[in-house]
């Protein structure tokens, strides 16, 4: 039997797609779900946009059937509003609710929300227990080790919500005052894991860059899956990889140039089909370094890439270097 956030099975060991903003968007979720992630998050969404509907917000409650198992992640700071946006999230029939106690990011953590509750664990305990009352929906959360090196409550916090009942847990192995930077503790990962009072799943996040460090988090701390970032970002192709590999401790092939124009292309496509050419177009120039990353001489190509607003001609670029680097 596979592991289970409430009563939906996500398999034995499911890799995450971790919620980026400006990223994990359909158009990304669809490419990584075809490459082997087992469960997608939204991008997060403000409380106060969903419940002044604001378009921003609403349309990232957009989700597809083929993404499914996916989760809704809200955040903010205001105990009614979240427990409100927890009554509109669930309209859009996602599989749960999942909490944002994690962005570390100014304008979000200094006004008490994302990462900025660890400041108030009561408070955060009050508004999960609040969010779980208003929903039938499972809820998750997503949080870090503590607001700084003098506040890492994570083993502690994770047995608390789990009280409240949240029914699974992702946690990212640095605090807030860290941002992204330094390494990923996953030791206390490891301690939330094996406390033996846990017993809801136990995702870990952070730095996992490549299939060995993978198998090694998986092995040494026994977390019941991870949660994937950065490292997909231009290369959707890492889930699978790290299922080939925790089967088989062998890697698969590398995608050729023709593999990452055509996907670029794909991505490209459904950008423009889900947000208009004007801002399908602008949100994709992200993504081109990164589905191209290693390969040199390509700078000329991302400059004519990131400066066209010019579908056509953007694919046109795209052909060529499908030609010139094969």
């Amino acid at each position: 039997m596979g592991i289970k956030i409430g009563n939906i099975d996500i398999g034995d060991f499911p890799l995450l797609l971790a919620p980026m903003e400006d990223v994990s968007d359909p158009p990304f979720r669809a490419l990584c779900k075809k490459y082997g992630a087992d469960v997608m998050y939204t991008e997060f969404i403000s409380s106060e946009g969903l419940i002044r509907d604001a378009k921003k917000s609403t349309m990232k409650l957009d989700i597809y059937d083929f993404e499914r198992p996916i989760g809704i992640q809200i955040f903010g700071n205001n105990i009614e509003s979240m427990r409100m946006a927890t009554e509109i999230c669930e309209k859009a029939k996602p599989e749960f609710i999942d909490i944002n106690y994690g962005c570390p990011v100014k304008k979000v953590a200094l006004k008490g929300a994302g990462a900025g509750i660890l400041q108030d664990i009561p408070k955060m305990v009050t508004m999960t227990k609040e969010i779980v009352n208003a929903t039938n929906l499972p809820v998750t959360v997503k949080t870090r080790l503590g607001w700084d090196e003098d506040t890492k409550y994570i083993v502690e916090v994770a047995e608390r919500l789990q009280d409240v009942g949240i029914k699974a847990i992702s946690i990212h192995g640095r605090t807030r005052k860290q941002m992204y930077k330094g390494e990923a503790d996953w030791t206390l990962i490891g301690k939330v894991k094996n406390n033996p009072r846990m017993y809801i799943p136990v995702f870990g996040n952070g730095d996992i860059d490549s299939p060995e460090k993978v198998s090694s988090v998986k092995n040494r701390y026994g977390v019941d899956g991870v949660m994937i970032g950065r490292a997909a970002i231009g290369n959707p192709w890492f889930f699978n990889n790290v299922k080939h590999y925790l089967k088989t401790g062998t890697h698969l092939p590398l995608p050729s140039i023709k593999d990452r124009v055509d996907v670029c292309k794909q991505h490209l496509k459904h950008s423009i089909e889900w947000k208009g050419e004007v801002l399908g177009i602008a949100e994709m120039k992200r993504h081109y370094t990164n589905y191209f990353k290693g390969i040199s001489h390509f700078k000329d190509y991302r400059i004519k890439m990131i400066t066209s607003n010019n579908k056509e001609e953007i694919e046109h670029i795209l052909d060529e270097v499908s030609i010139k680097f094969n």
